[in-house]
């Protein structure tokens, strides 16, 4: 499987942003899928999770209340609503395949797509 993210781009804060990441190649419809971010210097992170059906979601405690992810199996597509952005949201968002392990740490997960760029200015 295939995956791009898409929708990145520089936004104010307390602005939002839609990002989305779209999969080829197979079907992602019985698969867990989760959005990791990296900023400059610092280590990937776990942002947010959903489960195949969409039935439950997990968020980092740094984005809870603010981002939600979501996913339309019909168009293979997972997608992350990203509001009330701050400065510290900046970051390279990815978008992979939850394997086996803990949704939250990025070794369970593989097919890592390319990543969309997100900048936050204050």
């Amino acid at each position: 499987v295939q995956l791009q993210a898409s929708g990145g781009g520089l936004v104010q804060a307390g602005g939002s942003l839609r990002l989305s990441c779209a999969a080829s190649g197979r079907t992602i419809r019985l698969l867990d899928m989760g959005w990791f971010r990296q900023a400059p210097g610092k280590e990937r992170e776990f942002v947010s999770a959903i489960s195949w059906s969409g039935g439950r979601s997990y968020y980092a405690d740094s984005v809870k209340g603010r981002f939600t992810v979501s996913r339309d199996n019909a168009k293979n597509t997972v997608y992350l609503q990203m509001n009330s952005l701050k400065p510290e949201d900046t970051a390279i968002y990815y978008c992979a395949v939850h394997t086996v392990g803990n949704i939250v740490v990025n070794t369970a997960y593989a097919y890592w797509g390319q990543g969309a760029e997100v900048t936050v200015s204050s």
